[in-house]
This record gives C-alpha cells, structure tokens and sequence, in this order.
C-alpha cells in the first residue's frame, strides 16, 4: 500500500503518538500549515476505508489508530523510490545522499557501523 503525502503526514502523527482525534491530528497539521477540520476529517475517513487506520467510539467522537506498520510502510516507499529513482541502485541513493548533505560525525560513524555490520553478515 502507498499513502499519499497527506496521508503519510497523519500516519507519522499516529506513529510518534499513539491513538489520536481527528481534532488533535488536525490541530498539530495546523501547527505546520492552515489545513480545515473537514479535510483532515475525510482524508482519515479514507485512509479508514483503505485499512490504513482503525478507529474506535470514545465517547461523542473516534480515536485512530495505525493499523499500517511504521517499518513496513517505509521500508515499502524507500524500496519504491530506490527502484524508481535510482534504477534499484541503494549504492547511488546513498553516495547521491551523503554527496548533497554534510553528515555529522555521529551520522558518518553510525553509517561505519551499519557497514561493517552488513559485511559481518556477507552483505544483504
């Protein structure tokens, strides 16, 4: 499954949150950019329809809840976008990535970390 950008904003939301209201969702979107009550309402009320979300009856209103996994989902874009974008190529993404963003000493020695840890196991 692919979310739209809008519907990946509210998924990260309920990911770094736990469940949440349509009105909590839209009030930290709103922080960030002037988004209507009702369209937060009917992109949730799809990703609902979609199975991206559950919801549950609390009181007058519904609390949502991730039913897409933070990992799954992400791993399922960035393969997406590597194969699209960079003919399949991770080697590309990442020597174009660390090419166009200065990483700081702590990114470059967890890369180093990842490295050797890929060739402890013979690469993937």
């Amino acid at each position: 499954m692919k979310p739209t950008p809008s519907e990946l904003e509210i998924l990260q939301l309920l990911w770094n949150n736990g469940e949440m209201t349509v009105k909590e969702i839209n009030d930290r979107i709103n922080s960030l950019k002037e988004t209507g009550y009702t369209t937060t309402l009917k992109i949730m009320q799809i990703m609902f329809e979609k199975g991206f979300l559950s919801r549950e009856q609390k009181g007058r209103g519904h609390v949502y809840k991730a039913v897409l996994k933070e990992e799954d989902t992400k791993n399922g874009l960035l393969e997406r976008f590597i194969e699209s974008t960079y003919n399949g190529s991770a080697a590309s993404l990442v020597m174009q990535a660390l090419g166009n963003h200065s990483a700081s000493k702590e990114e470059l020695e967890m890369i180093r970390e990842l490295l050797d840890e890929l060739e402890k196991e013979g690469g993937k």
